[in-house]
């Protein structure tokens, strides 16, 4: 088995503040023995310095080793106490200016230990170092205050910030959990009103279409004028179609239920020849102009494009009766692009049939000509008519464009 080595310092931060620290104490001993009594023993004067320096670079090392760094340190304030109870001056100086019966590092080492070492470790350490600073033997106001503040308080911050760290994250997950618990009851309430509303679509439009489509075949068959019949075969035909989108649309409504064998595969491109006809079979003048080969568009292109002249059209019977229009599909080798121009509305619209719709028809074809990649332009045009236009790629890297879309392969 191969062991996790730790690394040397967490972060950049991390091993600055760990120079900066092992640098500043290293100079704050060289500091008190130069200006303050040395170490008398048989040692040397140095001796105390040595012992502090050595625990002072030691710090840079805490984090790749610190069970190595705290023994260290634990010895060197065991050695000091060994020192100044049966051997005066030998490590620690006879009238020392620091008040600390430890070494100098040591409240740092305390206050960044608890990210290396468990927290009875920890505790077991402070205890430890805590008992040889205060030296509750022998109580002295010049020893102990001092040995509490450089054992006990380092450790107490760090507990207290790390309890402040844990809360925060605590409190972040529980705001988080929250949020996602908020956003799943928002997406069960609009599937249930998505539910809500296949069941009213289906329950009152079915019904209403079913009795269109009814009475429009009774008619044909009852009558015996050979245009009536002819109309109402039509009505009934286009009955029939939004009888079959209708059911689609249902399933989708139902969270993409399955509803027939027809939304088992995908929707085949309808052809704008139709749309055009149908809108000249309803007394508006339409043009359609196609230059190009339509093979060079993949059927999901070829879908929208059907779903812009089809919503452009309509809103020409709509809100511009007695106008004109002029569809233009024009296939290259980048792409389509397609345009619907109708001239000035003659009359009023009917206020019934204006009023049909969400709103959100020109929305919607800006929202599917995007969603393929293409771009998409809706206004006025000079006269007092209006353009609708959207230029296409040729191909949208789809599952289903890879499968249905012969020219599509190799692109």
């Amino acid at each position: 088995m191969t062991s996790t080595r730790r690394p040397w310092w967490p972060s950049r931060a991390d091993a600055f503040w760990m120079f900066a620290g092992a640098l500043v104490f290293t100079g704050l001993n060289v500091l008190y023995h130069l200006v303050g009594d040395r170490t008398t023993g048989a040692l040397g004067p140095g001796a105390g310095l040595v012992l502090q320096v050595v625990c002072d670079l030691s710090l840079v090392l805490l984090f790749r080793f610190p069970v190595l760094v705290t023994g260290l340190v634990t010895a060197a304030a065991f050695a000091m106490l060994a020192s100044d109870l049966f051997a005066p001056g030998l490590l620690v100086p006879v009238q020392p200016i620091a008040m600390t019966t430890v070494p100098t590092v040591t409240p740092v080492m305390l206050a960044q230990v608890l990210r290396v070492l468990d927290r009875r470790t920890v505790l077991w350490l402070t205890a430890v170092l805590a008992l040889i600073a205060t030296r509750p033997w022998e109580p002295n106001w010049s020893i102990t205050p001092f040995g509490l503040l450089s054992t006990v308080l380092p450790v107490a911050i760090s507990f207290y910030a790390e309890a402040r760290k844990q809360l925060l994250q605590s409190l972040r997950d529980r705001a988080e959990r929250a949020e996602r618990e908020q956003h799943l009851l928002a997406e069960q309430a609009r599937a249930e009103e998505r539910r809500r509303l296949a069941g009213e679509m289906h329950d009152v439009v079915t019904h209403r279409l079913s009795l269109m489509v009814l009475h429009a075949g009774a008619l044909g068959v009852t009558s015996g004028d050979p245009a009536v019949r002819t109309a109402a075969e039509d009505i009934r035909r286009e009955g029939a179609l939004a009888l079959d989108e209708l059911r689609d649309l249902v399933g989708v409504l139902r969270n993409g239920t399955d509803t027939g064998p027809r939304t088992l595969r995908p929707e085949e491109p309808g052809d704008p020849a139709r749309l055009v006809e149908e809108s000249r079979s309803v007394g508006v003048p339409t043009e359609l102009v196609v230059d190009g080969d339509p093979a060079a568009v993949s059927p999901t292109v070829a879908r929208t494009a059907y779903r812009l002249v089809q919503e452009a059209l309509t809103n020409v019977r709509k809100h511009a009766p007695g106008a004109s229009a002029t569809v233009a599909l024009r296939y290259h080798q980048g792409g389509l692009d397609v345009s619907v121009a109708s001239t000035a509305a003659a009359r009023p619209p009917d206020p019934a049939l204006a009023g049909t719709g969400s709103g959100a028809g020109l929305a919607g074809l800006r929202q599917r000509v995007e969603l393929v990649g293409g771009r998409f332009d809706a206004g006025p045009a000079p006269g007092g008519g209006f353009r609708v236009g959207a230029i296409l790629p040729a191909y949208v890297p789809t599952a289903e464009g890879t499968h249905c879309d012969p020219g599509a392969r190799g692109r």
